[in-house]
């Protein structure tokens, strides 16, 4: 998993804007937003944590994907800036566990837990060791199979 520096969004910008590369230069500006943000709100805003970056990349990255998803079919235009966006957060976000590697991580240390088909107790156990990690319905949705389970 790579975590991202707050200096890289900053001079990655730089450079953008320099290039004149208006497009790259706002979506990565927005995200420098972001972060900032979720830097004051924190109250850590002299020392940014890479691990906030990231959280804060992989929400950024969720709010594209549904922009996308949601962009109705006909406006081709807000489509391809909405992609264009998306493709420029997802080159910084972290990259989430898949469904096969949640699997194999909670087989192998919460397999006594996934025995008792408590799902609301494997989720509390397991969100905290996965935050950042992997997106929430995954898991979720790994954890139900499991539970039920399923291979």
């Amino acid at each position: 998993m790579v975590i991202m520096k707050f200096e890289t969004l900053q001079k990655d910008m730089i450079a953008a804007l320099k290039a004149h590369d208006k497009e790259s230069k706002d979506a990565i500006s927005t995200m420098v937003s972001a972060v900032k943000k979720a830097a004051i709100d924190s109250g850590t805003r002299d020392d940014i944590k890479e691990e906030l970056v990231d959280t804060v990349l992989t929400k950024e990255l969720r709010t594209a994907q549904e922009q996308l998803d949601t962009c109705p079919q006909n406006r081709t235009d807000l489509m391809a800036e909405y992609k264009f966006r998306r493709d420029v957060i997802a080159e910084y976000a972290p990259t989430l566990m898949s469904e096969e590697e949640i699997g194999t991580f909670l087989k192998d240390g919460f397999a006594e837990l996934l025995s008792s088909g408590s799902k609301g107790e494997i989720m509390k156990q397991v969100m905290p060791k996965l935050k950042g990690k992997a997106d929430g319905k995954l898991i979720g949705k790994v954890v139900d199979r499991l539970c039920r389970q399923e291979p």
